[in-house]
């Protein structure tokens, strides 16, 4: 299938930049408006999505009401760049791809911001914060609906300044400092390789547009489009935080829990997948590429489960679970036509169960004191009984249980991969069943089992502003999948040249009956280890098994950054230093002391006086003669 060429947009899609420009303009008045905005810039900071939403929505009943062929629409704004053969312009681009995210980013974000106003209501810069999410969803958007790779990498980068500003956003805390510093630069390597793609993009089309490097790049060499390709999933590594970019992923807990529900669900992780899908024709073009597309995603999708299965800190198991989530999306992306829409189906459905997990996880930690440790919860079902359900609901969603939003998009995920290759396939169904496991111990240390709770505790409810986003997003992940199934990998198909097909309402297949079976196996396993009956160390058992370990302290993936990175960079910047100091300042130095020193002595001929400059004279008359003489003579 090829994808369709944009048409020219007319009337109400050349208004398009206001999906945009409404949170951009509202997080510049937050940011500079000074205290002035603190009684009402929260409000303001969640109005900006609601009304990017309800543009979004109308863009979508306008592409629904169009057919196949003209859902793609080009939007130009105005011209960038213009030299020699290069003439980029800024521009978006509205179609069945760009448009599910813009409902995503926008539906789940601003269900985010309204429930940041409960939970930042006592933070004293919740202005500043509410402008730093509505800078973040701006730069998300304009991520995903420009219309070439140049202007892209611009909501790329403002993506990764959002998070930066985000993550740090308790700079007081040197925790919080140094995990926004870890995540701007890691993230500044995979943005290497994006900025190297784009570079050899312009070379090899004068282009960076969509349209343009769909075109060509059947006609450029294996080799490069290979290149294009690792370049590509390079950049998407460190936005997606996939093997091996993805230490600064924990890290980034430090951040307000609302900030860790945008980035897991509607924002910066699920770029990567975005730009792969996107470049479906470089990847379709380029088969190594997508193999290791395949291999990134099936190595970090057990990464972080194995990963979630060893934190007692509730926010960093709903992290390792998005490094995992992400990965099935990297492995369906990478799996080429056949998994491309099913990605993107995983992704909105991920959105749903894992912003409701992390907005859930931080009610029960404004229960508890804001404290983020599993051994000091228990029994908080009935003193949460919202928080609960909701969580409940993303808990069967993302472990696959039947009817629930994962059942439909990660099952589909899980069978492609077996068509594939069995070694992805029976990868994907380990973790599956893994995901199981550690989700399981998640819900029974949380909200089973007895008190644990630290002394003067007393968890109560969340209030309603950040319960009824909850209970929308418990919804979403109870029927989300249902309702997209089937009809998202037809919408999707024609904008990413995808071949995707879903089933029916439940998987009779042999894959689907193992898969159940693996869950339930994950689901036992974890009841037989920490259910209701079963007792839980307050603090961790001083001896623990090296598999523990490894994964308490993330795979020793920081412990190898360190030894093969951070430590010979030193090295290398510190002989740098010396040979600078020794050698260029040397030289530099000893250039300016012989001249120094001879003009020392030349400005002792300058004395003033005039029979000297006379001598001088006659000296070199006398001197320029007798040369003059001599070359007569001879």
């Amino acid at each position: 299938m090829e994808t369709v060429t944009p048409v020219l947009g007319t009337g109400f899609f050349t208004l398009a930049w206001l999906l945009v420009a409404v949170p951009a303009a509202s997080a510049a008045v937050l940011l500079l408006v000074g205290r002035a905005g603190d009684r009402w810039g929260h409000l303001l900071g969640t109005l900006a999505p609601i009304a990017s939403f309800a543009i979004g929505l109308c863009y979508f009943v306008q592409l629904l009401g169009r057919d196949e062929a003209s859902r793609s629409v080009s939007v130009p704004l105005y011209d960038w760049i213009s030299s020699g053969s290069w003439n980029i312009r800024v521009g978006l681009q509205l179609d069945q791809l760009s448009i599910v995210f813009v409902l995503l980013i926008t539906g789940v974000g601003s269900l985010i911001h309204v429930y940041s106003i409960g939970y930042m209501a006592h933070d004293p810069r919740r202005r500043r914060f509410f402008g730093f999410l509505n800078l973040f969803v701006a730069a998300m958007l304009l991520l995903v609906l420009a219309d070439n790779y140049l202007v892209l990498f611009v909501g790329w980068e403002g993506v990764g300044l959002a998070s930066y500003l985000l993550i740090g956003f308790w700079q007081e805390r040197p925790s919080a400092a140094t995990a926004a510093k870890k995540a701007f630069v890691v993230n500044r390597v995979g943005d290497l390789g994006m900025s190297l793609a784009i570079m050899l993009m312009l070379a090899a089309f004068s282009s960076s547009s969509f349209t343009d490097v769909n075109e060509g790049i059947a006609g450029v060499s294996p080799t490069l489009a290979t290149t294009l390709g690792l370049l590509l999933l390079l950049g998407a590594c460190g936005k997606s935080a996939q093997v091996p970019l993805q230490s600064w992923l924990l890290d980034a807990m430090e951040g307000p829990t609302p900030v860790s529900a945008l980035i897991h669900a509607a924002t910066m992780v699920t770029a990567g997948v975005y730009l792969v899908v996107r470049s479906h024709a470089i990847f379709t073009a380029a088969p190594a590429a997508s193999v290791a597309v395949v291999v990134v995603g099936t190595v970090t999708l057990l990464f972080g489960a194995y990963i979630g299965c060893s934190k007692d800190d509730i926010k960093k198991v709903l992290a390792g679970s998005t490094m995992s989530q992400i990965g099935y999306m990297m492995l369906a992306a990478g799996i080429g036509p056949v998994g491309y829409a099913f990605a993107i189906f995983h992704l909105v459905t991920h959105g749903f169960f894992k912003a409701n997990m992390f907005l859930g996880a931080g009610s029960v930690m404004h229960a508890m004191d804001d404290d983020v440790d599993m051994r000091h919860y228990g029994a908080l079902a009935r003193a949460l009984p919202i928080t609960f359900v909701t969580f409940a609901a993303g808990y069967l969603a993302i472990i696959g249980f039947p009817f629930f939003a994962g059942f439909y998009s990660k099952d589909h995920i899980i069978e492609a991969a077996f068509h594939a290759s069995p070694v992805a396939g029976v990868c994907a169904l380990v973790g599956a069943g893994v995901t199981a496991f550690y989700m399981t111990r998640l819900m029974l240390m949380t909200f089973a089992g007895r008190k644990r709770w630290r002394e003067g505790v007393h968890p109560h409810e969340s209030p309603l502003v950040m319960a009824i986003p909850l209970i929308i997003l418990g919804a979403a992940s109870v029927v989300g999948g249902l309702l997209l199934n089937g009809w998202i990998t037809g919408w999707l198909n024609p904008a990413v040249a995808g071949e995707a097909e879903t089933e029916g309402l439940v998987h009779v297949t042999p894959v689907g009956i193992v898969t159940m079976v693996v869950v339930l196996a994950g689901v036992g396993v974890g009841f037989l280890f920490f259910g209701p009956q079963k007792a839980i160390a307050d603090v961790q058992p001083a001896t623990r098994s090296p598999f523990v370990r490894a994964g308490r302290r993330d795979l020793y993936g920081d412990a190898f950054n360190e030894a093969v990175f951070m430590r010979p960079g030193l090295r290398m910047t510190n002989d740098l230093l010396r040979f600078d100091g020794a050698v260029v300042d040397g030289v530099a130095d000893g250039t300016g002391t012989v001249i120094h020193g001879f003009s020392s002595r030349l400005r002792r001929v300058q004395n003033g006086f005039v029979r000297s400059y006379a001598l001088t004279m006659t000296a070199g008359a006398a001197v320029v003669g007798a040369i003059i003489l001599l070359g007569r003579l001879g």
